[in-house]
């Protein structure tokens, strides 16, 4: 038998992305129901079903695997900011925690609030992620206010820290626990208050 009579199978980039996709969704669950902290590697490789081995080939340990999971999150809050306004964000935040499997972004977005509390290395990893937020709400702002949708008498950036101050507070009111079925006409009223009259 020569060399070439064993080659090891070839995986595709495309295995490779699904099976990264598959890490990443089972660790979102993961951080979200136990923190940073209770997602030991051992829980990381019983949620995904996978070795150690197998989940670090895809990232170089548990924070890259986090960073990750939360970079994820980010970019779809990005390209949905940027889409349909930070409101459409916290109406799908609030659709989420009012379904029976809670354990997705507001989870993750919790937990990346306590890193940056208590992370200075983590902070200045997500400051470029913040930003690409922050950016793409205000552009988004600028757009609806050139198309005569916004209020012309208040300054975007005033806007843009209306709408992320509200962001926060669904965040903490739904961390805290508290009912989350009657605030869609709070974020009528967010929206309204943003809107030309």
């Amino acid at each position: 038998m020569t060399c070439d009579d064993r080659r090891v199978p070839r995986v595709s980039q495309d295995q490779l992305d699904a099976r990264r996709q598959e890490i990443l969704a089972a660790a979102r669950a993961c951080f979200a129901r136990l923190g940073y902290e209770g997602a030991t590697v051992r829980r990381l490789e019983e949620a995904t079903g996978l070795s150690r081995g197998a989940i670090f080939h895809h990232f170089r340990d548990k924070d890259s695997l986090f960073l990750a999971v939360a970079e994820d999150d980010a970019a779809v809050m990005v390209e949905t900011v940027a889409r349909n306004g930070l409101v459409q964000v916290m109406r799908d935040l609030l659709a989420r925690a009012m379904s029976p499997d809670t354990t997705g972004w507001l989870g993750s977005q919790l937990e990346v609030s306590r890193r940056l509390r208590t992370d200075p290395a983590f902070a200045r990893r997500w400051a470029e992620r913040s930003a690409a937020i922050a950016e793409a709400t205000r552009d988004r702002l600028a757009r609806q206010r050139d198309a005569g949708v916004l209020r012309e008498d208040v300054p975007i950036d005033v806007l843009a820290q209306f709408l992320e101050l509200a962001y926060d507070g669904l965040v903490l009111h739904l961390a805290m626990g508290r009912p989350a079925g009657d605030l869609g006409p709070v974020l009528d009223l967010v929206e309204e208050a943003v809107r030309r009259r």
